[in-house]
């Protein structure tokens, strides 16, 4: 029972650190994204605790160790096939909010501001600059989209 219980438990650490910091395994160039930390973190945690599940109810060891390889390798592909899944479904690219219009939510000035944009996809303030000072209230433009800032003009 103590293999199942290791297994999981580094299962589980590689699973957070992936959860928590990025997948571990983007960094190295194995199999073109083929290797996946959460789906291997999944895997190991799924055969601990599997193994451990089967091993005390009675089975055989031999039968405790198939049936949790067996499961760790159905879950490992569930587990790759939505993290696969889930990274084609984020486009990642932000926006642009080049051209619409809103209200300044304080002063604008070179050095920094924030405004509300009329745009569907717009749904919090986004930080803004001026060439000139801009009252908080006003209605703005956006001329230039520059990172995560915008910067605007008076309408």
């Amino acid at each position: 029972m103590l293999p199942f219980l290791i297994v999981g438990g580094v299962g589980l650490a590689v699973l957070l650190i992936s959860l928590l910091i990025g997948d571990i395994f983007d960094h190295f160039d194995i199999g073109d994204g083929a290797i996946s930390g959460t789906a291997l973190g999944i895997a190991a945690v799924v055969f601990g605790a599997s193994g451990v599940i089967t091993y005390t109810a009675g089975l055989d060891t031999v039968w405790a160790y198939v049936l949790a390889a067996v499961l760790a390798v159905v879950a490992y592909l569930v587990a790759v096939l939505f993290v696969k899944r889930l990274t084609k479904s984020s486009d990642g690219v932000p926006a642009s909010a080049l051209g619409l219009s809103g209200v300044s939510r304080s002063d604008i000035t070179p050095a920094g501001g924030e405004v509300s944009l009329d745009g569907p996809s717009e749904v919090e303030r986004r930080l803004a600059y001026s060439d000139a000072p801009i009252a908080e209230g006003v209605r703005v433009r956006v001329i230039e989209h520059a990172g995560t800032r915008v910067k605007v003009v008076a309408e």
